[in-house]
């Protein structure tokens, strides 16, 4: 009896088969804290890559590989500078991830994904899609202003993130922070639809069982995370474009607006090899992010339905 109360979290037991457990409320906690340590773990390599996507640079702030950029960035403009704007997207990634994973398990459990082995592949993508859509309504703003704040030279630009706010409000008006938003979606919901569809193939072959296991949902996450960022990264170019183009004085870049429109600027300015800039970074921001997101989440997902069980 001491050993099972020393290690509850070691008790094999399905847990994905115990959904009626798990309230709204603790889905809503689980998911803020793995959103935010998803987005905080790995922030820097975050900052790099929208760095190199960003299409209205100066010799100045041209960034190619990603260990020069990070120390490039850390050298000029200190170490602070890799951190610059994370307070915004701490504040939205707590809503959000909430909304992200609650929406996740609903639509996972009203397919009957949790309980059957039937229809888990189309649950996975179609919980994926349902989460990103309607998470993202929160989170693009607040990722508006965290790109801002992270392109070159933005402390002459911004000096805080309200301070951005006021600015983008101003001169380009409250529609500046959701224009990018239908691009954000044609970039997350196939990037969450593949992440969801690996994570959960990759969980249900190495624990078939479905015991808490959180080396398998880290490894999951990891090989998730890395897969659907590399697939998505051309879009994720021109999400960034279109969220960073205010604080450019290319006219032309100021005037675009549209999805289309971006692609075709990527492509005129840049060639093929635009599509795939911050790739590297991308993929390395999001595999170890998305493991501890992972991880974190399925730890409080336990954790709650254990406590639950008491």
């Amino acid at each position: 009896m001491a050993q099972a109360n020393a290690e509850p979290v070691q008790e094999e037991y399905d847990y994905e088969g115990l959904d009626d457990t798990y309230s709204v409320g603790q889905k809503l906690a689980a998911g803020a804290i793995a959103g935010i340590v998803e987005h905080t773990c790995m922030y820097p390599m975050d900052n790099v890559k929208t760095r190199m996507q960003v299409l209205h640079k100066t010799p100045s702030a041209v960034y190619n590989g990603v260990i020069s950029s990070l120390a490039r960035i850390q050298t000029v403009e200190g170490t602070r500078a890799l951190w610059r704007g994370m307070s915004s997207v701490v504040i939205g990634a707590g809503p959000a991830h909430a909304v992200y994973f609650t929406t996740m398990e609903a639509v996972k459990e009203a397919m009957g994904a949790n309980n059957t082995k039937e229809h888990q592949d189309l649950a996975s993508v179609v919980s994926g899609a349902a989460a990103c859509v309607t998470s993202e309504v929160i989170m693009t703003p607040f990722d508006v202003i965290k790109q801002r704040m992270q392109i070159h030279n933005s402390r002459a630009l911004y000096k805080s993130a309200i301070d951005c706010v006021r600015h983008v409000y101003a001169a380009e008006g409250w529609k500046a922070f959701y224009v990018s938003y239908p691009t954000t979606i044609m970039v997350a919901v196939p990037f969450t639809s593949i992440q969801f569809f690996v994570y959960e193939r990759f969980k249900k072959t190495m624990n078939p069982s479905g015991e808490y296991k959180p080396g398998i949902h880290a490894m999951g996450g990891f090989l998730a995370g890395g897969t659907a960022a590399a697939m998505t990264n051309p879009l994720d170019v021109v999400k960034t474009m279109l969220q960073t183009r205010g604080a450019g004085a290319d006219t032309e870049l100021r005037n675009v607006s549209k999805f289309v429109e971006g692609v075709k600027l990527v492509y005129k300015k840049e060639g093929f090899r635009g599509y795939a800039k911050g790739m590297q970074a991308r993929a390395l921001t999001a595999m170890p992010s998305m493991g501890v997101c992972w991880m974190s989440y399925e730890f409080c997902k336990s954790w709650f339905i254990q406590s639950n069980q008491v």
